[in-house]
């Protein structure tokens, strides 16, 4: 048996791309069937953001990526990785080979299904459990949350948060230096977070003598019975978290938010410590309702994998994740 062909897609596939996930995976995709996702993520300038496998011209596996900058090697999180019935052992070739067909020095993806993490290690990749991590706003009573233990740590620092006023304030200051992959830069702040279907973000600048530190982008979500602050991102050195703890804690009293919370991987959770925010655990008694449109009273766990464990950080709003849950036609 020949070989199969490997190749990224053509910009004209994209109803071919379509037609086989929808025919091959287990529901109907919202990111596949509705138009303003796709064309959010799987889509830039001409390029179709999909990787494929060929068998006899026939189309086997499929992958699609989205990419962290507009460099011509940038980092990317798989989406959606979907083989034909029969063909799972080519679709994890066409997973192997998403470096070497994107020019990606970093592969990764948000929110994986737990059983398949034995597939990324397979292939010598580091998959794990996204940490999760919260700040109670120290209230007499919470309708949202459900709180057992109210602790709140100290939150203390000597930075300031200043809001972005826009995809040109955001060029203005330019991108700050950082450590970690994902390498993101600003087209993808720009599009991600002032471009975004259905949702606002808030994004904010930390400086110190007027240089550019970081970044933290969060949105406050109402529940109706209510209020969350979300920290979706954060780009920019992590050890420099314990010096926003009093900023991120200003947020947190001016959104009336009940809690800030903080999905993310990467980060050692004495740095989260030190910028006041708990470690949720797996088994925890406290609640923190990650699904809240309407609120679901339950903690949910998120995997991810990386090919390059030693400097990744993974933040909620990374690769597909963070958008509403809306139905696929």
């Amino acid at each position: 048996m020949s070989a199969p062909v490997l190749r990224l897609a053509a910009p004209d596939e994209a109803k071919r791309v379509v037609d086989f996930v929808n025919a091959n995976f287990d529901w109907r995709l919202p990111l596949i069937n509705r138009e303003e996702y796709f064309d959010f993520y799987y889509k830039s300038g001409n390029a179709l953001q999909f990787a494929l496998a060929e068998e006899k011209g026939v189309l086997v596996a499929a992958a699609g990526y989205i990419r962290a900058s507009d460099a011509p090697d940038a980092d990317v999180w798989v989406s959606v990785w979907v083989a034909a019935k029969g063909h799972n052992g080519v679709g994890l070739e066409l997973m192997a080979a998403l470096p070497r067909l994107t020019g990606a020095q970093v592969v990764a993806c948000n929110n994986i299904r737990p059983k398949t993490m034995a597939f990324y290690r397979f292939l010598g990749w580091h998959a794990d459990r996204v940490g999760h991590f919260y700040r109670l706003a120290g209230l007499p009573e919470y309708r949202l949350a459900r709180v057992a233990d109210p602790t709140v740590l100290p939150a203390g620092g000597d930075l300031s948060l200043e809001p972005v006023e826009g995809p040109g304030a955001l060029a203005a200051l330019g991108m700050p230096d950082s450590p970690h992959t994902p390498r993101k830069d600003v087209w993808y702040m720009q599009r991600r977070y002032f471009a975004f279907p259905h949702l606002t973000y808030q994004v904010y600048a930390a400086k110190e003598q007027g240089r550019l530190l970081a970044y933290l982008v969060c949105r406050v979500v109402d529940s109706g019975q209510g209020k969350a602050l979300r920290i979706a991102d954060f780009v920019g050195d992590t050890s420099l978290l314990p010096r926003l703890g009093a900023a991120i804690d200003r947020l947190l009293k001016a959104s009336c938010a009940e809690y800030a919370e903080c999905y993310c991987a990467g980060v050692d959770p004495a740095v989260m410590a030190a910028a006041g925010f708990c470690e949720r655990r797996e088994g925890d008694a406290n609640i923190l309702p990650n699904y809240l449109q309407p609120p679901l009273f339950e903690n949910t766990e998120y995997y991810y994998f990386t090919s390059d464990p030693d400097r990744f950080v993974l933040f909620k709003a990374d690769g597909d994740q963070d958008r509403p849950n809306l139905p696929a036609d």
